[in-house]
């Protein structure tokens, strides 16, 4: 099951027909002629080579040795006068001797007792995360209004759609609508279920087969019933009210993941959206919530909720850049259908099998001059023909919203239900003028 890009079409009919889719560098200084070769280095260095390299013990000078006075280079580095003639003395010399043999086997000796001490003993104050106890079991509750806590109520809701056929398999997700085994879900998650086997599998690891209650390809949503009882049935919120900005949480199985929680905002509200179906024809268009929450293939079908846990969507498309056979990844543009239509529809869905389309009576194209749909034809008695509608107006604005192209007139009459009445603004031969229109409804 794949979920598809918004875009837009040519002529078309407000039902349309589907269609296809230094290293460091040293001081640089030479000592003067007769001067031993040892260069100067700076601190550092030397803290670096010490770390590197073994040290070994300095050799104490003879007694009878004089130590010259050291004369400062126009470098910084310092100079050693020329040696003094030495004269040894033997007994001091078996002195210094001595000592030095003392001092080695003092080095030994303290060796050995430290590694024997750390074998017997080892380290008894050292501390590691091993020897640490597990803490115990967390009892505190999610915050108030968390991620966390919008998970905790909306996952028992939230189930895996398994479809296998003989042309293959896919995968969806589903929202629990009744404890009886309702769920609702997209038209496109079970599209061919007729001809296959449809699986549930819930929360709580039961699984069940489904049957097919109802569909509409144009609203991209069906309702489907397993044989379980026992469920929990997910708390459907509103979504005329719901801010851009609000913060939302999407649950499903994208790519076969049960039980997927991902969070982001409402990015935008009423986009024109075309979604469902294999080719992403125009009778799938959808007035759209637009999510930042990162939505895959499989998430389909599942919730978009809002902060207190109830359902403001059902997740049906995402953005895929470019084209190709491999499935698209999450680029944060998600888009969802309204729960307030969904609500509408899934109510007729499960207890007639079939659901009612609002329409104007209108057959529509895009327009050559400027923005809007112009009209190419108008249905005897309907809504458009009785408000005065006529062929060749184009259609500007539909309540308060701005008609811009096709799409976002079918999206604009989709959002509402039959029976609503609406101000519509059309440019004709006269110039603007704005009529009222009482939407219809329409079998699908």
């Amino acid at each position: 099951m794949t979920d598809h890009t918004p875009g837009n079409s040519g002529e078309q009919p407000e039902e349309p027909k589907p269609q296809a889719d230094g290293p460091v560098a040293g001081t640089g200084d030479t000592p003067p002629a007769g001067v031993p070769q040892q260069p100067y280095q700076q601190p550092q260095q030397m803290h670096a080579q010490a770390a590197q390299q073994p040290q070994h013990a300095a050799q104490p000078p003879h007694a009878t040795q004089q130590l010259p006075h050291a004369q400062p280079w126009p470098s910084g580095g310092y100079t050693a006068a020329a040696p003094v003639p030495q004269q040894r003395n033997r007994f001091v010399g078996l002195a210094a001797g001595a000592a030095a043999l003392a001092l080695v086997a003092g080095l030994v000796g303290g060796g050995i007792g430290g590694y024997v001490g750390y074998q017997l003993g080892g380290d008894k104050g050292a501390v590691t995360s091993l020897d640490q106890p597990r803490p115990a079991r967390s009892a505190s509750t999610a915050p108030v209004g968390s991620v966390q806590q919008v998970a905790q109520k909306v996952l028992p809701s939230v189930v895996q759609l398994q479809l296998v056929t003989a042309r293959g398999g896919g995968e969806g997700s589903g929202i629990v609508i009744s404890s009886d085994g309702y769920i609702l879900t997209n038209n496109h998650v079970v599209e061919g279920g007729q001809n296959g086997r449809l699986t549930a599998l819930f929360h709580d690891n039961r699984s069940a087969p489904v049957r097919i209650v109802g569909t509409d390809p144009k609203s991209d949503l069906a309702v489907v019933k397993a044989d379980i009882t026992g469920l929990t049935a997910a708390d459907l919120g509103r979504s005329d009210d719901l801010p851009v900005g609000a913060p939302v949480v999407a649950i499903g199985s994208p790519f076969g993941l049960s039980g997927t929680v991902t969070s982001g905002i409402i990015s935008a509200k009423d986009r024109p959206v075309r979604a469902g179906g294999e080719s992403g024809s125009q009778d799938t268009v959808l007035n759209a919530l637009q999510t930042d929450a990162a939505i895959n293939p499989g998430n389909s079908g599942g919730p978009l909720v809002d902060m207190d846990g109830n359902v403001v969507g059902i997740n049906s498309a995402i953005y895929s850049p470019g084209s190709g056979q491999e499935q698209a990844g999450s680029v944060g543009l998600g888009f969802a259908i309204p729960i307030d239509q969904a609500r509408r529809i899934s109510t007729e869905l499960k207890d007639t099998g079939s659901a009612t389309q609002t329409t104007l009576g209108v057959v529509i194209t895009g327009s050559q001059q400027q923005s809007g749909a112009q009209v190419r034809d108008v249905t005897p008695g309907g809504p458009a023909e009785q408000a005065g509608i006529r062929s060749g107006d184009v259609i500007t604005r539909i309540g308060d919203r701005a008609v811009v192209d096709t799409d976002s007139l079918i999206a604009a009459v989709r959002s509402h239900a039959p029976g609503d009445r609406l101000p519509i603004t059309v440019t004709g031969p006269g110039g603007d003028r704005t009529v009222d229109a009482t939407l219809a409804g329409q079998k699908g």
